[in-house]
């Protein structure tokens, strides 16, 4: 382990415990590579394993790839994780097809999607009040279209991201994704 972050990432999968293992494996396969901050989780198999859990259940739930990779980048900009938002800032281009100028709005909790701009704006609005949203932001994401079984899910995304975020910002993980540059002021 020779990064610099405060927990280091394993430098293999063979050196992570052997729990962590066959998660990592199976990142591996997903992604052709291991992502540190997979390599920083697997410190606990445990935290490793719910992580994974919860994120391949949302990946087969209603709330499509685009939509997700959004919301992580607006909850990324939010906490001020820098990995994160240089992890969904690649993936948002790469595997949801975002442009520049939509990564740039999702990280301002904006979308030029009107329906994914109201989705934007509620998951903001959970992370801002700890999940003390109002009457109001309930009604605006429902006027979007969005059902019961979709707000729970776009809550379930806040809180995966609040996880990555904090693990990351706790640990100081090396980013090994491309930096975005800064989105120019709105």
């Amino acid at each position: 382990m020779n990064d610099t972050s405060r927990i280091p990432a394993f430098p293999s999968i063979e050196a992570a415990p052997a729990a962590s293992r066959p998660l990592l494996d199976a990142v591996h396969a997903a992604f052709g590579a291991v992502p540190n901050l997979f390599r920083v989780a697997a410190h606990s198999p445990a935290a490793l394993e719910g992580l994974l859990g919860l994120h391949g259940a949302l990946g087969k739930g209603a709330i499509d790839a685009a939509t997700r990779e959004r919301v992580a980048l607006a909850i990324a900009e939010y906490d001020g994780c820098r990995y994160c938002l240089a992890a969904h800032a690649w993936l948002g281009a790469r595997l949801a097809g975002l442009d520049a100028d939509e990564i740039a709005q999702n990280r301002r909790g904006r979308s030029h999607d009107l329906r994914a701009d109201a989705a934007l704006r509620f998951a903001r609005r959970v992370a801002e009040t700890r999940g003390h949203v109002g009457p109001g932001d309930l009604a605006a994401v429902r006027e979007a279209g969005y059902g019961d079984g979709e707000l729970v899910e776009l809550v379930a995304l806040v809180a995966l991201n609040v996880l990555t975020n904090y693990l990351n910002e706790v640990a100081q993980t090396d980013i090994d994704f491309p930096v975005p540059a800064e989105p120019a002021a709105a």
